[in-house]
């Protein structure tokens, strides 16, 4: 273990200052446990930080436990298992996985740490197949508030195993988790653009897009972004300067019913771009391509139990190129088995959602508040459908901790922390995820 009073770890999300008391570069779980001991003795807060994608705002005092070197991913093909260091990103994983011809339910961006995406429920690129990410634990090692490092399983403190797998990280210091891994050795997949810019073209796109979703089965997932991209000669042509929509498709079906499925989709209008093809598992980051260098974002999102095509539409009006900053709209089909709880149940909530709409803004030039006025008029449009929000995508916004899970779910979580941590060592009143994944 080593640790530094000013030397913080670099990470992906550079839109927040990360300025703790204390830096600890944990190797091993002996190294979270001491930290977490000797920052309970001083009274002082604890945060984890892996990568970075998902730090929830600024860090200012404290103990930040980096958890970047436990990096461990040992695949158990026999089992179809794999143990996770608190590190390890999902690029690693899949790359472990693969020849086996195994898939974890890693999410878009390979540069992800796998832990913290798992803790907030985790949202993957095959999800209405086999659910959420948090489902298919089936251990976790964690260091609580009181020093004491724990193996946590549903036969080994059930009720800890509940609230880790969708309460995120404030329960304490996962330093290692035991997942499933899923059959998915390739897939057919990419994405469809289309040009947004022509008069409603926006609004047709999104749609076609939920009209199409109403019919597919529920081992096709798939999502859609709206943005306009940069005239920058890194581009595309056909991308530069233009107010693309884009469907991402992800299906473990064959080649041939994948294209009969994607063939509505097609019928919108002249894409764009069209990338839809086989692909081995191991290129499934190739289906978003979300950039992979470091910047400074804020995010949102909504979940909603149902969404129509007026209050879409109306959405990309608020958020498309008249908005006064760049904004970058995703929208997730959930259902299928996103809405089926685990036999073992888990605190991941709003199962009977049909969807999620993502916010992010680059804030290069742009400041804080003014992004959260826009998301406020979006949000305050989708109110009547909302049930809530998510933990996963709130980056930026740790002050905002209310609706990411149910009254009832909420409520539990809350008796758990009580529990586990009554002096408040990993964070304040219940709901702010203290993780960095």
């Amino acid at each position: 273990m080593t640790s530094a009073p000013a030397r913080v770890p670099a990470g992906f999300q550079t839109g927040f200052a990360v300025r703790p008391d204390l830096v600890v570069e944990a190797a091993r779980a002996d190294d979270v446990r001491a930290a977490v001991a000797d920052a309970a003795g001083r009274g002082l807060p604890v945060r984890v930080h892996a990568t970075g994608h998902g730090l929830p705002g600024a860090i200012a005092g404290g103990v930040l436990i980096s958890t970047r070197r436990m990096d461990s991913v040992e695949v158990d093909p026999v089992r179809r298992t794999v143990r996770i260091g608190a590190g390890a990103t999902w690029g690693r994983v899949i790359e472990a996985a693969a020849p086996h011809g195994l898939a974890p339910l890693n999410g878009s961006s390979p540069g992800v740490g796998a832990v913290s995406y798992t803790l907030g429920g985790g949202l993957s690129l095959l999800a209405r197949e086999f659910g959420y990410a948090a489902d298919h634990v089936r251990a976790l090692d964690v260091v609580t508030a009181d020093g004491t490092p724990r193996h946590v399983s549903p036969d080994s403190e059930p009720e800890l195993f509940w609230g880790l797998r969708g309460g995120g990280h404030r329960l304490g210091v996962v330093t290692g988790m035991e997942i499933g891994l899923v059959r998915a050795g390739r897939l057919y997949g990419g994405s469809v653009a289309f040009d947004g810019g022509t008069r409603n073209g926006g609004g047709h796109v999104i749609r076609r897009y939920l009209e199409w979703t109403r019919t597919v089965p529920d081992t096709l997932t798939s999502s859609l972004s709206a943005l306009r991209y940069p005239d920058v000669p890194q581009l595309p042509q056909p991308m530069r300067g233009r107010y693309v929509l884009s469907v991402r498709v992800a299906y473990t079906g064959s080649t041939a019913e994948g294209e009969r499925l994607v063939a509505p989709l097609r019928a919108i209008g002249p894409a764009l771009a069209d990338s839809l093809r086989e692909m081995p598992y191991a290129e499934s980051h190739t289906v978003h391509n979300d950039p992979p260098f470091p910047h400074a974002y804020y995010g949102d999102s909504v979940v909603l139990g149902d969404l129509d095509a007026e209050r879409a539409a109306r959405v990309l009006e608020l958020t498309g190129p008249r908005a006064p900053m760049m904004t970058v709209v995703q929208l997730n089909h959930l259902g299928g088995a996103l809405a089926v709880r685990p036999a073992v149940d888990n605190a991941v909530p709003y199962r009977d959602a049909g969807f999620l709409l993502r916010l992010l803004s680059p804030l290069d030039g742009t400041d804080v508040a003014s992004v959260r006025a826009l998301y406020a008029e979006v949000t305050g449009l989708l109110a009547p459908l909302a049930l809530g929000r998510s933990l996963n995508f709130s980056f930026g916004g740790g002050d905002r901790t209310e609706g990411f899970h149910d009254a009832r779910t909420h409520q539990r979580l809350a008796g758990l922390v009580s529990r586990h941590d009554p002096a408040s060592l990993f964070g304040g009143s219940y709901g702010i995820s203290r993780g960095g994944r």
